[in-house]
C-alpha cells in the first residue's frame, strides 16, 4: 500500500516558506553589509593592535570601517566638534574616562540600553557581566552617585576598550641582588625606595610633568593612602593629611628615582623602566605588554608584577578608554555591532593575541598561565577605586590648572607641602562655587 505525503497548504505553507527564508538569512550582520562606519580613537598601542581585529570584523561582517586615529590629547577637541553637529562624521568614539561626564551632560552620546533591547542586534553570548565591573562603571556608566560612580540612577553609555588599573612592576634581578621583596604596603614601598637609592640604584620612575601628568602621579598614591579630592558635599579635601602624605610620596619618588622625573609624561616614565633606568614602576598595567614588546623594552624576562601597595586601604587606579556611539552618528546599529564585536569574549581573547589588554575576567583567567601580570590584574581589579578621580566636567581645569601646578611645586622644591596644598584646595573650592556645586547647601542655609 502506497502512502501519500500530506499536502502542505495555506498558513502552514506560508510558515514553512518564511522559516526557510529566515534560515537562509540568519546573519545578524547581513542588513548592514556594505555600510561604512567611521571610528574615532587614539593612536595608542592597544588601538594600533586592534587594527587587525577591525580587518577581521570587516571580513566577517561586510561592514567597512574607517579609523580616524589621533594623538589622544587632540582627540577630545575633534570629537566635541563632530558630535556637536546636526549629523556627525563619527559612528563610534573612544573617550578617556574623564570625558564621559562632559559628553553625556552635553547630550552627545547615545544610551546603549536601546540597542541591548534589540534581540536582532544583541548576541546572547555577549555576557556583559563578564566584563570587569570596575572598567564598565568607570568608563561607561554616567549618572550614578556623584554623577560618575555606580548607583541606581546610572545609565550605560559605553563599553570599556583599552581600560586599565594600576599594578606594581619591578626588576626581579635587581630585587634579588639587593635582597628585597616586592613591597605590599606604602611603608614598605618607601623603605624600598630609600634602600635602592642608598645602593645607587634609581628606585621608581614616575610621571612628573607639569599639568595632568604630575596630577596622575599623585592620584596613584592618594587613593590607597585614604584620600579623596572631594567629600560627599563637593567640599575639596586636597589639603587633608592624606593628600599631603600622597604629595610627600611623590616628592620622595622624585628624589630617589631616575633623573628627569619633573619632565616625564607617561611615555618618558614608562621608557625609564623599559630601558632599565629604574627598578620599579607603579602605574598602569599597560607596562606589562610594553615590557614584552622587543621594540620598546630591554627588560623582557626580568620583570615581576605585584599588587598596588596598600596604605590605609587598597585603592588602585581606574582609567583608560571606553567606546560608545555619538547621538548624531549616522549608522548607529552598525556601530553597536562593531563595539559588541571588539568587546565580545572572542574579541577580547583576540586582543590578547594581538598584544592588547583584556577587559573581561574570563580572558584574564584563561590566559593566567601565559602572562605573569594577568593573575595580579585579576586580583587587583576588586580594589580598583571608582572614585579615584572625580569624572566631572570641571576636572580638566582642576587637574591641569590647580593640582598640576601645585604638585609641580611639590616635586621641584623643598618648600613645606601643607601650604601648597592649602592654596590648591582654596582654588578648587572657588571653581566649584563658580559652577554652582554649593547651590543646594546655600539654599538650605548650610
Amino acid at each position: 500500500m502506497l502512502r501519500m505525503k500530506p499536502l502542505i497548504t495555506g498558513a502552514a505553507a506560508a510558515a514553512a516558506i518564511a522559516l526557510a527564508g529566515a534560515s537562509a538569512l540568519a546573519n545578524p550582520y547581513k542588513p548592514y553589509e556594505g555600510t561604512t562606519i567611521v571610528v574615532s580613537w587614539p593612536a595608542l598601542a592597544h588601538f594600533q593592535a586592534a587594527e587587525t581585529l577591525v580587518e577581521e570584523f570587516t571580513e566577517e561582517t561586510g561592514i567597512e570601517v574607517e579609523i580616524d586615529a589621533l594623538q589622544y590629547l587632540k582627540l577630545r577637541d575633534r570629537q566635541l566638534l563632530e558630535m556637536s553637529k546636526p549629523e556627525g562624521e563619527y559612528d563610534v568614539v573612544s573617550w578617556v574616562v574623564m570625558w564621559k561626564g562632559e559628553y553625556v551632560s552635553k547630550g552627545l552620546l547615545t544610551p546603549l540600553s536601546q540597542f541591548f533591547t534589540n534581540g536582532a542586534l544583541v548576541d546572547p553570548q555577549f555576557d556583559i557581566d563578564d566584563i570587569a565591573d570596575a572598567y564598565l562603571q568607570n568608563g561607561g556608566v554616567v549618572g550614578g552617585k556623584k554623577g560618575y560612580m555606580p548607583g541606581k540612577s546610572g545609565a550605560l553609555y559605553g563599553l570599556p576598550f583599552g581600560a586599565e588599573t594600576s599594578i606594581l612592576a619591578y626588576r626581579k634581578d635587581i630585587f634579588e641582588e639587593q635582597g628585597l621583596e616586592p613591597p605590599t604596603t606604602y611603608d614598605e614601598l618607601r623603605a624600598t625606595m630609600a634602600k635602592l637609592h642608598e645602593a645607587g640604584i634609581p628606585a621608581m620612575t614616575s610621571r612628573g610633568k607639569t599639568g595632568h601628568q604630575v596630577t596622575a602621579a599623585w592620584l596613584l598614591h592618594l587613593a590607597p593612602l585614604g584620600g579623596r579630592i572631594f567629600d560627599d558635599e563637593w567640599n575639596p579635601v586636597i589639603n587633608s593629611p592624606e593628600g599631603v602624605e600622597a604629595a610627600q610620596v611623590i616628592r620622595e619618588i622624585a628624589q630617589t628615582g631616575p633623573d628627569g622625573i619633573p619632565t616625564f609624561g607617561f611615555g618618558e616614565a614608562a621608557a625609564a623602566f623599559l630601558q632599565g633606568d629604574a627598578a620599579m614602576y607603579l602605574d598602569t598595567l599597560k607596562i606589562a605588554a610594553m615590557s614584552r614588546n622587543p621594540k620598546l623594552s630591554k627588560v623582557d624576562g626580568k620583570v615581576g608584577y605585584a599588587l598596588h601597595p596598600v596604605g590605609t586601604r587598597c585603592g588602585s587606579e581606574t582609567g583608560g578608554f571606553a567606546v560608545g556611539i555619538p547621538a548624531n552618528a549616522p549608522n548607529q546599529e552598525a556601530a553597536f555591532l562593531f563595539i559588541q564585536y571588539i568587546t565580545s569574549k572572542a574579541g577580547d581573547q583576540r586582543m590578547v593575541e594581538l598584544g592588547g589588554d583584556p577587559v573581561r575576567i574570563s580572558t584574564l583567567k584563561a590566559n593566567a598561565d601565559k602572562f605573569d601580570d594577568y593573575p595580579v590584574v585579576a586580583e587587583q581589579l576588586p580594589c580598583a577605586d571608582p572614585d579615584w578621580r572625580p569624572l566631572i566636567p570641571e576636572w580638566n581645569e582642576l587637574n591641569i590648572d590647580v593640582l598640576g601646578q601645585a604638585l609641580t611645586e611639590v616635586i621641584t622644591t623643598d618648600k613645606p607641602i601643607q601650604p601648597i596644598m592649602d592654596a590648591a584646595n582654596e582654588k578648587a573650592r572657588e571653581i566649584m562655587a563658580r559652577e554652582g556645586y554649593y547651590t543646594w547647601a546655600e539654599y538650605r542655609g548650610n
